[in-house]
């Protein structure tokens, strides 16, 4: 096939904080993801992509950047970096990392020049208006992670700046020329290093309308990032595709937090993003129709436009699936559907081995937005302290002494084994990396698809009800289950509760 390697790639996410610890310090880094390579390509992903590792003084930990072109040394330094890039490129792994173009540090440098005065040269890199009446604020939008707006009074020069997150996390001005000319340097940096593509932060952010209009009020508790959709947007785009053209076979992936419907023109006419996150099946509980619903409308709306897929089920900034969805049942048969649906799947590190959030203590809760749960640690070994320090950043998911890369490895039946019978499977078919998908009917409480391509053809089934569901195998093989039951078998005539099987012809 000629198609991209990111039509074909499995994506794992990896939270550089919470996933391998070597120097022991309780927080993860870069040296201990390049220590553990071996595990991703035992598993069998394709990419890897690093949430962000710049400096940063932490407020948001990392997406408040106070140096886009270097290493916070917590997590190591920019050999460190390379070293990892190298080693991953020797074991096949492509690297994609995170970049935050919609915000910066209140600490950057730039800012604090911005800030310095009226007249500093980069006051117009950020956003900045006069107090209205009696100090009024610009307009109503409001900030996430925080209870307030999404405005800030700088007492020093007496006017606004906007954040659409954290105080700390100041906008850039992107209608400035020198703001676009700086970030595309930042690209050029990371590229010439040789990464092979980027995740860009609240990408749909980087524009505004121009008026800075106010909403309406009855949304207006809502975050204004929800509802970011400038059209300027995509002139910004199509800059910042052309400098990721300039080197070949890179991606450049954005995070759009928006409907599947509005999702569509950021791919642009391929003169934009390569890949969008589509995030309402993200939040979809489990439920067939709702399944289904998602399926249909994303090969509707994007595929049949020409914009390929992205599916995820967990990242760093939601509760993890095998918590939503409430069992190891349903979090095995969510392998099978994300791993066999039509687009780019994205993996969040520890959802092989089955993890659900952490319970933080209140004394140790960090993280602004709440996410904490989501982003505990990944225990590695089955002694405590799991292949950490004594001390971790946040406490271990739970049953790490149970639940851990070491115990389940070993353990032909656990969840890590489907995940990798799942991507080999992927990796060894046509249909299932690039083919057509074509949903056919099953019972209601279930969805089925077809794959096909240049011959190939897989079935998948999927049971989303709690009962145990006729289904008609005729005839073909069960060459993954959920369950690891009848592997190799001709499927029975009936699916049992929350499982999904992967079906090849006899």
């Amino acid at each position: 096939m000629n198609e991209p390697w990111w039509k074909r790639a499995v994506v794992y996410q990896i939270y550089p904080r919470s996933f391998a610890d070597a120097t022991k310090s309780g927080v993860g880094d870069l040296a201990g993801i390049r220590g553990r390579l071996d595990y991703l390509s035992w598993l069998g992903v394709d990419a890897i992509w690093l949430s962000p590792f710049y400096r940063s003084p932490m407020a948001d930990f990392g997406y408040d950047v106070s140096d886009y072109c270097d290493v916070d040394p917590l997590f190591g330094t920019l050999q460190d970096f390379d070293a990892l890039l190298a080693d991953a490129h020797a074991a096949n792994l492509r690297v994609i990392i995170d970049w935050v173009p919609a915000h910066t540090s209140s600490q950057h440098p730039w800012f604090l020049e911005a800030r310095a005065s009226r007249d500093a040269p980069r006051r117009d890199w950020y956003v900045w208006r006069d107090p209205g009446p009696d100090g009024a604020l610009p307009n109503n939008w409001a900030a996430a992670f925080v209870d307030g707006p999404a405005w800030t009074l700088d007492e020093a020069t007496g006017q606004y700046y906007l954040h659409s997150f954290l105080p700390e996390q100041p906008d850039l001005n992107w209608e400035n020329p020198a703001v676009r000319g700086a970030m595309h340097d930042v690209l050029r940096f990371w590229l010439e290093r040789g990464v092979d593509g980027f995740r860009a932060d609240v990408v749909h952010n980087i524009g505004k309308d121009p008026g800075l209009a106010s909403i309406d009020p009855e949304q207006a508790h809502i975050p204004h990032c929800v509802f970011n959709d400038a059209p300027i947007t995509h002139e910004y785009l199509r800059e910042i595709r052309k400098v990721v053209d300039e080197y070949d076979d890179r991606l450049i992936l954005g995070e759009v937090t928006l409907s599947t419907e509005r999702i569509l023109p950021y791919y642009g006419r391929s003169d934009e993003l390569h890949l969008s996150f589509n995030f309402p099946p993200l939040f979809r509980r489990w439920a067939a129709d709702r399944w289904r619903r998602s399926i249909g409308d994303t090969i509707r709306v994007l595929d049949a436009n020409g914009a390929w897929p992205t599916w995820v089920l967990s990242n760093h900034d939601v509760a993890r699936h095998r918590t939503r969805y409430g069992s190891e049942a349903r979090a095995r048969a969510a392998a099978v559907l994300l791993l066999s649906l039509r687009g780019t799947p994205f993996m969040y590190m520890g959802e092989e081995l089955g993890l659900e959030d952490a319970a933080v203590p209140g004394s140790r809760v960090v993280d602004p937005g709440g996410r904490d749960g989501c982003r505990a640690p990944l225990p590695w070994t089955r002694e405590a302290p799991h292949g950490w320090g004594e001390q971790p950043w946040l406490p271990f998911p739970p049953e790490p002494e149970r639940r851990n890369a070491e115990s389940l490895r070993d353990d032909d039946g656990s969840i890590l084994h489907l995940y990798r019978r799942l991507l080999a499977a992927r990796r060894a078919s046509a249909a299932l990396q690039c083919g057509t998908l074509e949903l056919v009917d099953a019972p209601e409480g279930c969805v089925a698809y077809r794959r096909a391509a240049d011959g190939d053809e897989r079935r998948v089934a999927i049971n989303f009800s709690g009962e145990r569901m006729p289904f008609a195998g005729d005839g073909w093989i069960v060459e993954v289950a959920s369950d690891g039951a009848g592997e190799g078998s001709v499927l029975e005539d009936a699916l049992a509760p929350d499982r999904a099987v992967l079906l090849r012809r006899s």
